[in-house]
């Protein structure tokens, strides 16, 4: 397992992450989704663990709170020292019938944390996310209630997840300009069938040193291995009923196509590979894997070990490429004649080095 560090700071994480959606019994929104009990997750915790994983992701309303619970008590059932691991969980999605039960508002998330940290069995949060974008609560109100978390000590690091490029941008000047504690990381949707988040989230991450935690690297299950053109309605597949994230279909299957021989040259599954490819991106902090079962978790596991050729990823890279958008496609044409000056300084500066 590789560590990396969390965004600019000074935390290490595994560069494979736990997600805990699957824990639960069943219910609230991500019913189709979760499944696992206590003895299960145990089980799936201690092997990650085991594996080298030190970072696990959770939310408030992943199974109306019950993920967090579970999560808690099995770092507790294994003896788990508070210090050897990093958790994560969000704010923002509703958790209650009420008015305020939902939102990125100081009232919504001073309560909310408290319910996180007895859930957790918990005097702190490593990281806590806003979950979504918020268009009611300004942006500085969101950040002076994290400002204070951290002041406090309940809560270390903070990030966002699913949010515009403009948004990070905007909080990011805030936090500076009022001295307030910085989103350090973004959780986002990002797999080789789902590559937007390059167009300008990526280049905004690298350019202010913001980490990328990445949520269903598997396109909600099309790059696990039971989808293919043949067979795009598995029936022991939760895509087939919960058709998300949105993937253009039909570029999916040409992606699986060039995936198949490499995945079978390294003798994996597509799952495996999918997975490999992230980790290969020099933006990536960590990739968030769930599973509900362990061959599930085992096989995502073995993806840190799996390291593709320079021309596999090329392979990889061409089919998957986004197409040209706007002003993406002419940046190239304006800043050729401004960077070619620059290379031929550097080249002749780097002939004049000793060697």
């Amino acid at each position: 397992m590789e560590y990396a560090t969390l965004g600019n700071t000074g935390l290490l994480v595994s560069k494979l992450c736990f997600g805990t959606m699957t824990f639960g019994d069943g219910r609230g929104l991500f019913k189709a989704i979760s499944s696992v009990g206590q003895v299960g997750a145990d089980e799936l915790v201690k092997t990650s663990i085991d594996g080298g994983i030190n970072f696990f992701d959770t939310a408030d309303n992943y199974t109306e709170g019950e993920s967090e619970k579970i999560l808690g008590q099995s770092l507790k059932n294994l003896n788990v020292a508070r210090k050897d691991v990093v958790i994560a969980t969000k704010v923002y999605s509703r958790v209650g019938p009420g008015r305020n039960d939902i939102g990125a508002s100081r009232g919504h998330i001073m309560d909310a944390v408290e319910a996180s940290l007895r859930r957790l069995q918990t005097d702190h949060i490593d990281l806590y996310q806003i979950h979504g974008n918020d268009s009611v609560t300004p942006v500085d109100e969101t950040l002076r209630a994290l400002d204070t978390l951290v002041q406090q000590g309940k809560v270390r690091y903070i990030g966002c997840s699913n949010w515009q490029a403009w948004k990070i941008a905007k909080s990011l000047g805030i936090s500076e300009f009022r001295n307030l504690a910085r989103f350090d990381t973004l959780q986002a949707y990002y797999s080789i069938a789902g590559r937007d988040l390059e167009r300008d989230i990526v280049p905004l991450l690298e350019s202010e040193k913001v980490g990328l935690l990445v949520w269903s690297p598997l396109a909600g299950g099309l790059l696990s291995g039971k989808y293919s053109r043949m067979n795009q309605k598995p029936a022991d597949s939760r895509r087939t009923n919960y058709d998300f994230p949105i993937v253009d279909k039909e570029r999916a299957w040409k992606i699986l196509d060039v995936m198949a021989p490499i995945a079978k040259a390294h003798g994996c599954s597509p799952a495996r590979l999918s997975i490999a490819w992230l980790l290969a991106k020099p933006v990536l902090t960590s990739v968030i894997i769930g599973a509900k079962r362990l061959d599930q978790l085992q096989d995502n596991l073995a993806a840190a070990e799996l390291i593709l050729t320079q021309d596999e990823l090329r392979q990889l890279d061409e089919v998957s490429v986004l197409p040209p958008e706007y002003p993406g496609w002419v940046l190239p044409f304006q800043g050729a004649d401004r960077l070619e000056p620059v290379n031929r300084w550097e080249r002749f500066h780097e002939a004049k080095k000793p060697h």
